[in-house]
């Protein structure tokens, strides 16, 4: 183990309902420790602020037509993260080298290399007095990547230190769901080069991930556009309602053919549940989530030297909304598990792995590779700023 590390990684995701925060201690390759994790819910002028502004930007060109409240949303969101900081940072008596500050993603679109996340690294340096790692997803798409999900090599550090039985596969729900497949096999050191017979092999761990589609983006549309809740508690709306089977086969049929899962086709497919009830729609769409997943990941299933041994466990948001979570596991017929019952809490997985992301940015190592992002070769990432 290397020289060890304090981080405080701030993560909020596409719910944009607060913030988490979490410190972490690291060497940024093979040990971390959790040292405190704290949630800090946005204030409801905040909440609206925010959703406001990403409902008004639909393109890469509405980012200039809006640049005037995106300013405003971003300074006001900066200081919020810096308060949160502040306060745990007083709960600690461990001195905290870095702060990784993922902002609030308002669009992403690999295809045009833009993503922009709202969060002024410069003005958190000054008010939290800590240097920061911000803008992590730039580097990676520069590198033909798409930007996300950038969790998966902590998520194979949480496999190795916690001796998580192999292969699994970790599935984060949060506004869009990805997941990580992690394996450790023998494989021959170094090699992308010569003849694998000549090579001296090693017993690793192998990973790769993506996007699946879907989350909680879309059941939680709907829930702040047909009531007054953010979003479907614990999945009781979905349990009291029947799903229409029909219009998820149309949604289904629709997203296959379009064999597309941009955040900005979402809209388009929320149309076709439109006139279903409040708990008709909750339920008929938690079904087409479900299913989403389910139709990702089936090529992993059609391999049987991974299949048979193969199993699950669900990170995120979403692991809170048993309708859902029953539904993933009615259709994956495997071992399906919370993460909370290995006890790692799986409401800040993100929040740490953004602070060991800033630890790895500082010491220049990859962040993102070919296996989960889709770039060229593995590259480091993340802006450091020191402001005080």
């Amino acid at each position: 183990m290397g020289k060890i590390y304090t981080a405080l990684g701030l993560m909020s995701g596409t719910s944009m309902d607060g913030v988490d925060a979490s410190i972490i201690q690291t060497d940024g390759k093979s040990e971390y420790k959790a040292i405190l994790d704290k949630y800090f819910e946005y204030p409801k002028n905040i909440y609206k602020n925010l959703t406001t502004l990403r409902d008004k930007i639909k393109s890469s060109k509405d980012l200039k037509k809006q640049q005037k409240q995106i300013k405003s949303v971003e300074k006001e969101i900066t200081i919020f993260h810096a308060k949160a900081a502040n306060e745990i940072l007083k709960k600690t008596k461990v001195n905290v080298n870095f702060i990784g500050f993922h902002g609030q993603t308002i669009f992403h679109n690999a295809d045009e290399k833009i993503t922009k996340q709202l969060g002024d690294g410069k003005l958190l340096s000054i008010l939290t007095r800590k240097t920061v790692v911000y803008d992590f997803r730039q580097n990676d798409i520069k590198n033909n990547g798409q930007g996300a999900p950038l969790t998966p090599i902590f998520h194979k550090l949480l496999v190795e230190q916690n001796k998580i039985k192999t292969p699994v596969i970790i599935l984060n729900i949060g506004g869009i769901t990805n997941y990580t497949f992690v394996k450790k096999d023998i494989i021959p050191s170094n090699h992308s080069r010569g003849n694998w017979k000549n090579k001296k092999k090693t017993k690793q761990f192998v990973f790769f991930s993506g996007d699946t589609g879907p989350g909680n983006c879309l059941i939680d549309l709907w829930m702040r556009e047909h009531s007054a809740m953010l979003y479907d508690k614990n999945g009781k709306i979905a349990l009291s309602g029947k799903i229409n089977k029909e219009i998820v086969r149309k949604a289904l049929t629709w997203t296959d053919n379009k064999h597309s899962y941009d955040i900005k086709d979402f809209n388009y497919i929320f149309l076709f549940f439109k006139k279903l009830s409040l708990k008709d729609g909750a339920a008929s769409l938690a079904e087409y989530t479900a299913e989403t997943i389910l139709h990702y990941l089936d090529f992993i299933f059609k391999n049987n030297t991974w299949n048979k041994n193969l199993h699950f466990l669900i990170s995120g948001g979403g692991r809170k909304n048993n309708f859902l979570v029953n539904k993933i596991k009615n259709k994956i017929k495997k071992s399906v598990k919370l993460i909370d019952n290995l006890e790692i809490d799986g409401d800040f997985i993100e929040s740490q792995a953004f602070a060991y992301l800033a630890i790895r940015s500082y010491l220049k190592l990859p962040i993102s590779f070919p296996e989960t992002t889709g770039c060229k070769k593995p590259c480091t990432g993340g802006v450091m700023i020191k402001n005080f």
